[in-house]
């Protein structure tokens, strides 16, 4: 990564993780402080519990076997490591990286990035991010890999910087565009058990900046996502910042749109202030977005509201991004459609967790320093005998959001026109506006702030429920805060952990606790010799890392955590590298199973239906990977991970 892509890269980090919420709703925080609180229900103070060291029953291997089979490996502290280095008795390949070919037609990657936009409509998009395997029916050695780009960074252009200080030139924001969405790729096993890439597959698709996308549910043809380009409403042109993923039960894949908000600026101070629906998602007000300027090259992202154009130009754009969007990857003519009954925020995820008897519950986090935890449940049931006919689910329910309490028990707060006070009257004239507004529902009924709230993460079998809140160094200065509170500046976050009443997606209420405090060891000593503060010590038993982001559970109950934090900030020289770590949920246990190159975050697992290969994401490297070489243009990468005896991971 060059000088300019560092800086760049750091600029998108500092902005996409500030605190928005301007609410005073009692922080996670305060509700763990043990000088006024009693915490879970046998009152014990914080100290007492190791930081909620026990509480909730958990998981383990049902044979009593240990769940972590391999041996870690070692943190990576070398500035200029390039490679990816895995578990002992594993080999990890580079097997899709940016610019690769995807449709038919697409030429190859060009080292120099000299590629136009048109060509990076058919190769593969920029960082990588979530992304599931999906199996075709009774052929477990043959599917289809789907994963999200998130956003581009600027070794996407030959001159490797993107200047935002001035008008952009419009082919390099259509190659931005193009690079955004989502790349479906067939893959199978060769001749020698080996997986491959099938770069003639008819599934084979991208899906970007440029691809219409039908909308559907409460929003659908409502005045507020109507637009100069869109007078009924019904059809955006796009998806953008996808982060996270979800899977239904019919087979389709769940993409979520997180920071969009950073693409987007209204200029007029007025209009913004008493907008709530930018306001509420810090929209930027003046100079250029956040982002990449898009706007000075494509009017759609210039929010400012012009009264003379059909629906005040594109002041109702940023309304059309934030939601959930299904695609069938079995289906490459098929439209995708953006499910608004979800409602709108920076969605992380839509982990799935299914009842016995077909109702659902799609969990996701709000990424950003004080917000929410969401929960999506629909209407109808999934009936196992007729999946296509389940289609339309997805356009009716509730959503909900969490209050945590300090006694460990928890209540999902309906957000529903009509209920917790959510009426005309509060601001929110129908349930469109709640939808579309959900971060000031949130607001209004009493939710619970949390440190970033990321990835969500369903156990297989019991339905417990994990979820990554991933930092915020502002805990103690825009969050109360008082001298027993344990963790200021919360530098390295923690992983929650909740099981829902009689283990029904659907309940009403939760118990929850902390399953794990990141940081750094008890009696460690920063460079100067002092004794690390209280605030950073973690409750890891085994391999330590910080700011939890990525998590998902295996097929035996393992817990995957992937971690992203700027790896060359002082507080994070311990950690090294970004890593991929596995948890026992039963032991708490951690260890370290794959570490990636320098600047990268880890994000983004799939694995084969056999449990022998896994995927997972290299996103943003700093130093030539997947070259690795110290030299070529560091390109965001999918690498394959195989067990060197063809076992299972």
């Amino acid at each position: 990564m060059n000088q300019d892509h560092r800086r760049f890269h750091a600029g998108l980090k500092a902005h996409d993780d500030i605190r928005i919420n301007p609410g005073a709703n009692p922080p996670l925080a305060e509700l763990l402080d043990p000088g006024r609180r009693t915490l879970l229900k046998g009152g014990l103070g914080l100290a007492a519990l190791g930081f909620l060291g026990g509480g909730l029953s958990a998981c383990g291997d049902a044979s009593g076997s240990p769940l972590l089979d391999f041996k870690g490996v070692p943190v990576q502290l070398d500035p200029q490591f390039d490679r990816v280095l895995v578990a002992e008795g594993y080999t990890a390949v580079p097997f899709f990286s940016w610019g690769d070919p995807v449709e038919p037609g697409a030429p190859g990657w060009k080292p120099d990035a000299s590629d136009d936009w048109r060509a990076q409509l058919k190769q593969a998009g920029d960082n990588h991010d979530g992304m599931n395997f999906f199996p075709f029916a009774d052929e477990s050695d043959r599917g289809l890999l789907v994963m999200n780009h998130e956003y581009v960074n600027p070794p996407l252009h030959p001159s490797g910087t993107i200047d935002l200080g001035k008008p952009r030139d419009p082919d390099e924001v259509r190659k931005e565009q193009a690079a955004h969405g989502v790349s479906v790729i067939e893959v199978r096993k060769d001749a020698q058990g080996r997986w491959q890439r099938v770069m003639d597959s008819p599934y084979n698709r991208r899906i970007s900046m440029f691809t219409p996308m039908r909308l559907a549910g409460p929003l659908a043809g409502h005045p507020q996502m109507k637009t100069a380009a869109d007078p009924r409403g019904l059809e955006v042109l796009g998806t953008l910042n996808n982060c996270a993923t979800g899977v239904t039960p019919w087979g389709t894949f769940l993409t979520c749109e997180e920071n969009w908000h950073n693409y987007f600026i209204n200029r007029d101070r007025a209009d913004y202030e008493r907008r709530v629906s930018h306001k509420r998602y810090g929209l930027a007000r003046e100079g250029a977005s956040k982002n990449y300027a898009w706007e000075t090259a494509d009017p759609r992202f210039d929010a400012t509201p012009y009264p003379e154009q059909p629906h005040g130009g594109f002041v109702n754009e940023p309304h059309r991004f934030g939601w959930v969007v299904e695609i069938d990857p079995f289906d490459p003519g098929s439209q995708p459609v953006k499910r608004t009954a979800f409602g709108r925020f920076s969605r992380e995820c839509a982990a799935l967790a299914m009842g016995d008897d077909g109702r659902m519950a799609f969990y996701s986090g709000d990424d950003a320093k004080g917000e929410y935890l969401y929960k999506f449940v629909p209407e109808g049931r999934f009936d196992a005998a007729d999946p296509r006919a389940s289609r339309d689910l997805l356009d009716a329910g509730t959503l909900y959001v969490a209050r945590f309490d300090a006694d460990g028990s928890g209540r999902w707060l309906a957000l529903v026109h009509g209920q917790n006070g959510l009426s005309a009257e509060s601001g929110f004239a129908s349930q469109a506006e709640v939808l579309l507004n959900a971060r000031a529902a949130a607001d209004y009924v009493g939710a619970t702030p949390l440190d970033r709230p990321e990835w969500t993460a369903v156990h297989p079998r019991s339905r417990e429920v994990y979820i990554s809140l991933t930092n915020n160094d502002e805990r103690g200065e825009t969050d109360p805060l008082d001298k027993a509170n344990p963790r200021p500046k919360n530098l390295h976050g923690q992983i929650l952990r909740f099981n829902e009443q009689d283990a029904d997606p659907t309940a009403s209420a939760f118990t929850w606790e902390v399953f794990l405090l990141a940081g750094e060891r008890k009696g460690a000593r920063d460079s100067s010799g002092q004794p690390v503060p209280t605030n950073l010590v973690s409750t890891i038993d085994g391999d330590l890392f910080s700011s939890p982001d990525g998590l998902a559970f295996d097929a035996r109950g393992r817990l995957w955590i992937q971690t992203d934090y700027e790896d060359g900030e002082p507080a994070m020289r311990a950690m090294g590298c970004n890593q991929l770590l596995c948890a026992d949920p039963r032991t708490r246990e951690v260890r370290r199973f794959l570490v990636g190159p320098r600047g990268s975050e880890i994000t983004g697992l799939a694995w084969s239906p056999d449990g022998r290969a896994l995927w997972v994401n290299i996103q943003h490297p700093a130093i030539s990977f997947p070259a690795s070489d110290g030299k070529s243009r560091p390109r965001s990468s999918t690498v394959l991970v195989t067990r060197n005896d063809g076992g299972a991971i």
